[in-house]
């Protein structure tokens, strides 16, 4: 029987991070309209809260020539793995699916559409950053127990260098964001840091 708490542990946090410009990728995860936006349909407020940080990053990642990459989750109008769980969300074409006004990439930006939580499962991602010669990954987005989650163990998986910055992922509360955090610190050993902390070179 589970206990009406838990006693969440301790992260490790860093201060600072530096992380080489060339050989690195900004990836945003699923900031898109149904959970980052009011009338979206899964939204999740904290999402919404990250955006300026997100936009902070992104800024001194082009200037320093660091490569940005988005994902998109994307449906079509009768998934019938993730409609059950969920309900209709992100059907490409829709609204919903794009991704937020203050975000929206760039010229030279790439954007990965996905069908499923993990942003490598079914899609080029790996292929992308091999190409480019990315090893450092910095993710950011939502949801940070789902989607950033399984994609930051599938990049771990594969042997990347990841970064998440605390301030700039989004959960659908509290203990999904402690839970998230806890798993990329103890099982995957990522590097946690604030988005101030993050320093390309």
């Amino acid at each position: 029987m589970l206990p009406d708490y838990v006693r969440v542990p301790r992260v490790n946090i860093v201060d600072r991070v530096s992380i080489p410009s060339k050989r690195a990728a900004v990836i945003v995860v699923d900031m898109q309209n149904d959970f980052a936006h009011p009338n979206g349909r899964l939204y999740a407020p904290s999402s919404r809260e990250i955006i300026p940080r997100i936009v902070s990053l992104l800024e001194r990642a082009r200037r320093s020539g660091v490569r940005v990459i988005y994902t998109k989750d994307t449906h079509y109008g009768d998934d019938p793995v993730e409609f059950p769980i969920w309900g209709p969300h992100v059907i490409r074409g829709t609204w919903g699916w794009e991704i937020v006004d203050e975000l929206k990439p760039r010229e030279g930006d790439i954007v990965v559409e996905k069908m499923r939580y993990d942003a490598f499962f079914g899609t080029p991602l790996d292929h992308i950053l091999r190409m480019y010669g990315v090893q450092h990954l910095v993710v950011t987005g939502t949801v940070a127990n789902i989607c950033v989650l399984h994609t930051v163990a599938s990049a771990r998986l594969r042997l990347y260098d990841v970064v998440v910055p605390v301030d700039a992922v989004a959960a659908l509360n509290e203990f999904d964001y402690a839970a998230a955090l806890r798993q990329m610190d103890f099982l995957y050993r990522v590097t946690l840091t604030k988005t101030d902390g993050v320093e390309f070179v």
